[in-house]
């Protein structure tokens, strides 16, 4: 450590390195969102990796900054390289790289909190890494001692083309997913029915909860759904009694961005709100597919749909919103009854092709269990259908309990309550459709609310609901399905004791989370501090 040198090559090789790692990074980026890499592996581990090269530039950004104040030559003080033009070394290109490593870092802090920030102001900043490789390629061609060289010219060229064929790739992929396509033939992530009344419920949704406990521990605010006006560009039959829907933004803008489990609440002209899943390849990002079934009494929505709702019509579309995300496993075992099918499709077309996985899809007759045709088609050998005119007896799910996978089952109460009997909680993850019939704890009682960050005090009688009396007070709460399975009206719990009487997640997971849904659920304490 005591060659005079030694500095010197740190800040040369650190350098050179954080504008490698940096573009790799924006690359891997480019490449996810055009899902290029979707038959090599799960997107978990992709995503992981953009992550880790991104902040291993950052670190290699900081080496690079420190040795420069170490390197005896140069002896730069420490708000020469934090302050724009506070060194006469070279002014400008110094000025330049300063300004990417803020904007770096900006990236960096904001990817910890996306699930928290509105999704506009988080795609802007992200979309600044761009410009971060415009910077620092000046900054490296204006200020590098190397310059000159071959090998640092060969590098700089190498790093520059491969960002600039990177970008040009997300721009043919954008426009060609802005170009409609009919609802009948989906692209490759294919279309999947919507939920009849309810959206997901997850009991071990590890990516909701750990986004859920940055946003407890940081007490930011839960972040509103986006709403955007759609017109219905396409209707088609995609199996009996199933309707598919293209949804178009009015006016072709981008859509929110979603992963496969992701539903949507559709504001009905009839003033009904329904959630559906999403269908389509999440990177198509100028349309939203879904698919609804008709159900006897439901309530109005699926009616309304199948009946009233045509092409050319507007709709208000909040979301998306996600509870039932699919984790990375080595095996999964996915287990749909009827219309469950919906989300258990968008995960089996998300999956790469390796990827070992197993569908037991159960139904009354082939008819009326939608996609049967496309899944048999494409995937014969790992499809095994149960249909209820083709056998004599209920299905043996004790093999269950013998399978080492990763179970995701979406269908009726009582295949979701067979399968919870023979697999255990930590490989078990449920969407339900309708909530469960639970029982308060204690008798219904009068309930002092205290909202933290207004400062509101209000009580709520015996027989008032809790999301309504929030609402009538001004509250920023959101109501969709208001019977505790869509999860939309979360609020986080400061003080207080909740009954949970909703269905979104585990009893257990919604106290770790500290949240609580209070379109159904109240307090067994008398009174309760709410974080909004």
């Amino acid at each position: 450590m005591n060659d005079p040198h030694i500095w010197w090559y740190v800040t040369r090789a650190s350098a050179v390195i954080a504008w490698v790692l940096m573009t790799l990074s924006v690359v891997w980026g480019i490449l996810l969102s055009t899902r290029i890499f979707r038959h090599s592996d799960n997107p978990g581990w992709l995503q992981d990796l953009h992550k880790y090269l991104g902040g291993a530039s950052l670190v290699m950004v900081g080496l690079h900054m420190v040795s420069l104040m170490l390197d005896g030559w140069l002896s730069f003080t420490l708000p020469e390289v934090l302050v724009p033009f506070a060194t006469d070394y070279r002014a400008l290109p110094v000025a330049l790289g300063i300004l990417s490593f803020y904007v770096l870092l900006t990236v960096q802090l904001t990817s910890l909190f996306i699930a928290k920030l509105p999704r506009k102001a988080w795609k802007g900043i992200h979309y600044a890494s761009y410009a971060t490789l415009v910077l620092v390629a000046f900054h490296a061609g204006l200020s590098g001692t190397d310059v000159g060289q071959s090998w640092y010219g060969m590098v700089s060229i190498a790093l520059v083309m491969v960002a600039l064929v990177a970008v040009l790739v997300r721009m043919l992929a954008s426009r060609k997913r802005e170009t409609p396509q009919p609802v009948a033939s989906m692209p490759a992530g294919g279309s999947r029915a919507a939920r009849a009344v309810g959206p997901a419920h997850n009991i071990t949704d590890v990516g909701a909860a750990a986004a859920s406990l940055v946003g407890l521990l940081t007490r930011t605010e839960i972040p509103q759904l986006e709403r955007q006006t759609m017109v219905v560009a396409e209707m088609s039959a995609t199996a009996a009694g199933v309707l598919g829907i293209r949804l178009l933004p009015l006016g072709g803008a981008t859509l929110p961005a979603w992963r496969p489990g992701a539903h949507v609440t559709l504001h009905l002209p009839n003033g009904l709100e329904r959630q559906y899943s999403l269908c389509g390849d999440p990177a198509d990002r100028g349309h939203f597919d879904i698919a609804v079934l008709r159900v006897d009494n439901s309530g109005g929505g699926s009616s309304y749909i199948h009946d009233q709702l045509r092409p050319g019509m507007t709709l208000e579309v909040d979301g998306p919103l996600n509870h039932f995300e699919l984790e990375a496993a080595n095996d999964y075992l996915f287990i749909a009854g009827g219309i469950g099918i919906t989300p258990i499709k968008a995960m089996i077309e998300s999956l790469p092709e390796r990827r070992m996985w197993r569908l037991v899809y159960l139904g009354r007759s082939r008819t009326t269990m939608a996609f049967l045709p496309e899944l048999l088609s494409r995937y014969p050998d790992r499809v095994t259908v149960l249909a209820d005119d083709e056998r004599q007896q209920r299905p043996d799910l004790s093999q269950l309990a013998r399978s080492t996978a990763d179970v995701y089952c979406c269908g009726p109460e009582s295949l979701m309550a067979g399968v919870a009997q023979f697999v255990p909680p930590e490989r078990l993850h449920f969407e339900r459709f309708i909530p469960i019939v639970r029982a308060p704890q204690v008798r219904s009682h009068e309930l002092d609310v205290t909202c933290a960050r207004s400062g509101v005090v209000l009580q709520v009688g015996a027989d008032e609901n809790l999301l309504e009396a929030l609402e009538e007070r001004g509250m920023p709460v959101s109501g969709s399905c208001r019977k505790g399975v869509c999860g939309t009206c979360e609020v986080r719990v400061l003080d207080g004791i909740p009954d949970h009487l909703d269905s979104v997640l585990s009893d257990h997971d919604k106290d770790e989370l500290g949240v609580m849904y209070p379109c159904v659920s109240r307090a067994v304490s008398r009174t309760i501090v709410l974080d909004i």
